[in-house]
This record gives structure tokens, sequence and C-alpha cells, in this order.
């Protein structure tokens, strides 16, 4: 099939690299953003391999608008979510150009309810299918490819076997597919985030009641993923999620059943307390230090909402910055990837130095914070932390480190819930 992709997400990238591996011939068009200058455009190392590899192969190009073809069969659109004009754009600006309908249009853009609606109502007389994105930042390919069952919402039978052809390479069993309508499949995508965060809200809400007994969370959680009903999938405490669509989902689907009037909580619950969660390391160094942190250094490792990732969407970071800087504070900060994003963001201040190296970023630090649990922070090396370090104090807000050894080491440790 000819394929067109609109957008810049990592799953439009996934599909982009996927679709034309199989054999499909995909026209990458990013809406206005050249991408033929970046073929490595993602964090995701895999992803872009498979990108490269697929541009030599010929069956995968970088175009503009102007320049795609008229007889593509398919069009896909995975966009931001706040991106929802632009589709509705790129739609007006195809309902312009003189092709044969009907074609098979994909929204794989993370909208809310009604957003496949939205873009039905431009070109009516296409075949529209809603497909979820769903896949995990820093294992994007696997967690598409290894899904037992793509949620797909489609309420035409000629649209139905239209989008089981273009996946078939990737999901060749009837049993692969889990047909339902447009708006179910919507819901059903938010709900899987609602239910996502969730568990790492109740995580988190058991770490500060583990804490106040003296218990580790780490047993308690182990306990909890030993339970095949259970599992350790999204169970790990630390200082709250973030990332752009996982969160607006979240938001998303509490408004939604606010405006139902429905009387549940549970939803703003879990976002609160992740909000507040945000905040718990800040709440620890100021408790250690008794609330005198003015003219203090503190050493950041990690700005990403997650590892494997540049972006800084909701990252607990935000939080963290602006209540150092309020009690004066000066912080140095490390991260892999996202560097770049920050500075963009807060751009040049005395009291925010940039790092490129994490020791660097511990020099003459009062205390150290791990917001991402990026490999390279896993196994530091304490003795040099202690040499450079004024006050040899780790906050670990990941839970990466064994609280034991690190105290062994010198340090002064607190870590979530332990």
């Amino acid at each position: 099939m000819q394929v067109a992709i609109f957008g810049t997400t990592l799953y439009a990238g996934v599909m982009a690299a996927l679709l034309a591996e199989c054999g499909h011939q995909v026209y990458w068009c990013a809406a206005g953003q050249n991408l033929s200058h970046q073929p490595h455009y993602f964090q995701d190392e895999s992803v872009n391999h498979l990108l490269k590899q697929q541009l030599k192969s010929g069956f995968l190009s970088f175009c503009e608008f102007v320049d795609l073809p008229l007889d593509m069969d398919v069009y896909l659109l995975s966009l931001r979510p706040t991106q929802e004009q632009l589709g509705l754009d790129i739609l007006a600006q195809l309902q312009q150009r003189p092709i044969i309908h009907p074609k098979l249009m994909i929204n794989a853009s993370t909208l809310g309810l009604h957003g496949t609606q939205k873009f039905e109502q431009i070109l009516a007389d296409d075949d529209w299918v809603y497909l979820p994105d769903t896949i995990q930042e820093g294992n994007a390919l696997l967690s598409l490819t290894q899904a037992k069952q793509l949620i797909v919402g489609c309420e035409q039978d000629l649209a139905r076997l239209k989008i089981k052809e273009l996946l078939r390479p990737l999901f060749p069993l009837e049993q692969n597919y889990l047909f339902m309508p447009i708006l179910d499949a919507e819901f059903a995508k938010l709900s899987i985030s609602g239910m996502l965060a969730t568990r790492i809200s109740y995580i988190n809400d058991l770490a500060v009641v583990a804490e106040k007994l003296g218990i580790d969370i780490e047993y308690v959680r182990q306990g909890m993923g030993a339970d095949s009903r259970i599992g350790l999938s999204y169970l790990s405490p630390g200082t709250g999620f973030g990332g752009e669509n996982f969160s607006h989902d979240i938001l998303t689907l509490a408004n939604t059943v606010a405006h139902t009037g429905v009387k549940s909580q549970l939803l703003a619950q879990v976002w609160e307390i992740n909000q507040q969660q945000k905040e718990l390391l800040f709440r620890k160094l100021w408790n250690y230090f008794h609330g005198d942190l003015s003219g203090k250094t503190v050493a950041i490792w990690g700005a990403a909402f997650k590892e494997n990732t540049s972006r800084v969407q909701h990252s607990p970071i935000h939080i963290m910055l602006e209540a150092l800087w309020a009690q004066g504070v000066t912080v140095q900060l490390h991260d892999p990837q996202a560097l770049a994003e920050i500075e963009a963001i807060y751009g040049t201040r005395a009291d925010l130095i940039y790092c490129t190296d994490q020791y660097q970023a511990a020099q003459n630090a009062d205390a150290l914070c791990l917001l991402t649990a990026w490999k390279q922070y896993w196994s530091p090396d304490y003795q040099r932390l202690l040499q450079q370090m004024q006050h040899p104090l780790i906050l670990d807000g990941r839970n990466i480190y064994n609280p034991s050894y690190v105290k062994a080491q010198g340090f002064a440790y607190t870590g979530v819930g332990r």
C-alpha cells in the first residue's frame, strides 16, 4: 500500500519504520517540518536505526505536503494533544486535492474523546479508523510489535478490511484485533492511562504510610508484584509520573468523568497524589536542613520525565526547580538528553547551572537529588561523590540505590517509602 504519515510523534516514527519494513511505500510528511534533515529524530536508538534502514531501502521517504503523491491508499495522522488544529488544517488541504475517495484514514493522535469525529467531519466520505497510541518511550518497537491485541476503533466493514490488510505483516491473526466503535476505543485508551496512573499513585500513597511505619516499600512492592493478579508493571514508587500524552489522558479522563455528573473522586485524587509526589524530595530536603536552604547548592540528576527520552513535559523537575529557587537554592543540573529542553524553557540564569557531566553537577553540592532513573546513574563512584560534595546527602527519588550500601559509603540517604 501507499501510506502517508503526518506528525512528528514517536508513534509516527514507529509506524513509518515498521510499515516500510513490511514492504509498504511510506511517505512521512511531518506537517510543515522538514524531516529530511533529521534522520535521527528520536532518542530511541532502535527506532532511529530502523528508520535509517528503511530510508536506504527506498520504502520510506520524507516529503513536503505539496510533494505528496495523489495515489495514496492510507493517510495516518499521529499528532500531539496540542495539535488538533494542525490536524484539521491537514485534512482541509487534503480535501482540496484531486484525490479519488474513499481512502483509509487513520487517526492515531492523542486528542481525547470525539477527536476522530472532528476529523471525520471534514472528509466524511473516507473510511475512518482510530488506533490508540499506547507505545512506551524507551521500548517503542517492542511495545507495539509484541502487543497481544490491538484496540481498533472502526465502524465500517470496508475500513476493517483495509486496516487488517495494512497491518497483516505485523498482526496476521484475527485474534490480534479488538474491534469496537471509535468513541469506545478513544475512551478505552484514556481508561488504560487512568489505570496505569492509579497504580503509580497507589504505590506512592502506600510509600508515604510505609515510611511512617518504618517499613521498606520495596519489600511491599515485590510482595505485591509476586501476586499474579497484580504484577510489577507501573508499581514503582517515585517522584510522580509525567509526559505530555500520559498526563493529557489523565486530565481528559478526569474532566470527562466530572462533566457526566458522576460523583467519582478517584481520578482527581490520583492526579493530586501525583502532583504532591513531585514535591516529595523538596520536602525531604527541607526537613533534613530544618528549613534552612538559603544559599545552598543542590545537584539534580535527571530532568526528563522518564529515562530514554529528552521530553520534560509534566516532569517533576519543574516543581522541584521552582521550590528550590523560592528558597534561594542554586541548582546544578545534569541529564544525558534533556538539558536543551530545560534551557529552552528556563534560559540562562545564575541559579541554574547546566552540567554536561554528572559529577560536575555534584561539585560542592549540599545534596544530590535523583529524579530520573537513567542507567548511568545506577552505579555512581561514591568515593568521588564523597570528595566532591559539600555535604554527603543523597535523595533517591526513584529508589534505584541500596540504602544500606549507600549509608556504608558515608552518605546520609533517603528514598521514597524507605
